[in-house]
C-alpha cells in the first residue's frame, strides 16, 4: 500500500485517522450484530484473538449495539478476556477502542440523543461496560437536530478534556453539520471532530465520495467505514436468494428494505453486477468478490479504516486478504470496475470556473 501508509505491524498497514495523529489499522473489527448477539463467550474471544494476532488492534462499539451487551462482551480487562491480552503481551495502550453515543440503552427523555447530559452519562456507562478508563474515539452516532450544535461540541470537548476520550467524531452526519461543528470548535477554542463513520461500498458511494469531498480537502477529515460489503450483499451469498442462517435471514427486521429490494429491477441489476465482479475477482485477481470489494474501498485515500464484522475466525482471516488484493487494483482494473458499476458520483458543478484547492490556488 502507498496512500497514507505511515506504519506497518504484523503485515497490517496503518493510516492516520483524518488530520489527527492517531494511527489506525486499515482493517478494524466492529461489534454490530456480532459481540453480545450472534457471537458470545469463547467464540467471541477466538475472533478477538485472531484479530490481534493479525495486526487488528482497533475495535469499534456503540452503546446501542444489542443494548449495551456488545460492549460488555468485548471488554478486555476482566479475567475472561484479559487473559487473551496477557497471552499476546498486549497492553491497553496498544489498543484503539471506539464507541458511539446517541440511542442509549433504555427509554427515557434524557437517555438518548446528544444533550450534554446524555453524551457524558452515556459515555461513562459505556466505559463501565467496556471496563476501561477511556475510549480512544467517541462518535456521535447520529446528528441531533434538537440540540444546539454548540452544546454538542462543548460536551464532546469536555469529555476529551476529562480524559474520558482522546478524540471525537461523527457518524452519518451531513457534510453541512460536520462543517458547522468544526467551525464552532474553531470559534470557541474547543476540540473539533476528526473523523466520520459512514457507510461506503461499491454500491453506496454518493455521500463518502461526493458530499464529503470538501471536508477531505479543507480539514483532512477521516473516515471509519462500515458496511463495505453492503451488509454482506457484496459477498455474492444472496445472488440466488437468502440462504438460511445468513445475516439477512437472522436479522430480517434490520435489513427489510434491502431484502425487499432484491426482488426489484434495481436489486436484480445489482445482483448481475455482483456476478460480473465475482468473475473479475476470480479470473483476474485470484480472490473473492468480498476481498475485491474491501480492497476497492481501501483504494480511496480518504478511507482511514474499514470496520469488519465476523462471526467466525475463518471469515475474518478471509477478509484480511483484501490487503493482498489492494496492490492488484491497477488503473485498468479500476476502470473495468467502474464500467461494471456505472454509479460513479458526478463531480461538483463548477459552471466553467476552474476548481481551486483549499488554499485558493
Amino acid at each position: 500500500m502507498s496512500e497514507g501508509l505511515e506504519y506497518q505491524q504484523k503485515n497490517m498497514p496503518f493510516r492516520r485517522l483524518g488530520s489527527s495523529g492517531l494511527r489506525v489499522p486499515v482493517l478494524s473489527l466492529g461489534g454490530w450484530l456480532t459481540f453480545g448477539g450472534t457471537v458470545t463467550s469463547d467464540p467471541a474471544k477466538e475472533i478477538i484473538k485472531t484479530a490481534l494476532e493479525n495486526g487488528i488492534n482497533m475495535f469499534d462499539e456503540a452503546e446501542e449495539y444489542n443494548k449495551g451487551k456488545s460492549e460488555a462482551e468485548l471488554r478486555f480487562f476482566p479475567e475472561s478476556s484479559g487473559r487473551i491480552l496477557r497471552e499476546l503481551n498486549v497492553r491497553r495502550g496498544d489498543l484503539i477502542i471506539t464507541t458511539k453515543i446517541f440511542w442509549g440503552t433504555r427509554p427515557g427523555p434524557n437517555n438518548g440523543g446528544l444533550s450534554r447530559k446524555h453524551i457524558i452519562e452515556g459515555l461513562r456507562e459505556s466505559l463501565v461496560r467496556l471496563q476501561t478508563d477511556y475510549v480512544d474515539v467517541v462518535f456521535a452516532h447520529r446528528a441531533d437536530v434538537h440540540v444546539p450544535m454548540l452544546e454538542v461540541v462543548r460536551a464532546f470537548s469536555w469529555v476529551i478534556d476529562q480524559g474520558l476520550a482522546y478524540y471525537w467524531g461523527t457518524s452519518e452526519w451531513a457534510a453541512q453539520q460536520i462543517e458547522e461543528a468544526i467551525q464552532i470548535a474553531t470559534q470557541y477554542g474547543l476540540h473539533a471532530p476528526v473523523a466520520e463513520q459512514c457507510q461506503y461500498s461499491l454500491l453506496h458511494r454518493e455521500r463518502p465520495e461526493a458530499e464529503y469531498a470538501s471536508l477531505y480537502k479543507k480539514y483532512g477529515y477521516g473516515t471509519t467505514i462500515f458496511s463495505a460489503l453492503y451488509f454482506g450483499f457484496l459477498t455474492g451469498k444472496y445472488n440466488d436468494g437468502i440462504p438460511a442462517g445468513t445475516r439477512f435471514d437472522n436479522h430480517k427486521d434490520n435489513f427489510r428494505t434491502i431484502i425487499e429490494k432484491l426482488e426489484t429491477e434495481e436489486g436484480q441489476r445489482q445482483i448481475a453486477q455482483v456476478k460480473e465482479l465475482t468473475s473479475l475477482a476470480q479470473k483476474e485477481l485470484d480472490c473473492t468478490v468480498a476481498q475485491l470489494a474491501l480492497a476497492w474501498v481501501l483504494r480511496n485515500p480518504n478511507t482511514s479504516t474499514i470496520i469488519l464484522g465476523a462471526t467466525r475466525p475463518e471469515q475474518l482471516l478471509s477478509n484480511l486478504k483484501a490487503i493482498e488484493v489492494y496492490p492488484k487494483l491497477t488503473s485498468g482494473i479500476m476502470d473495468r470496475i467502474e464500467k461494471i458499476l456505472g454509479n460513479k458520483p458526478p463531480e461538483p458543478a463548477t459552471y466553467g470556473r476552474p476548481q481551486l484547492d483549499p488554499l485558493g490556488r
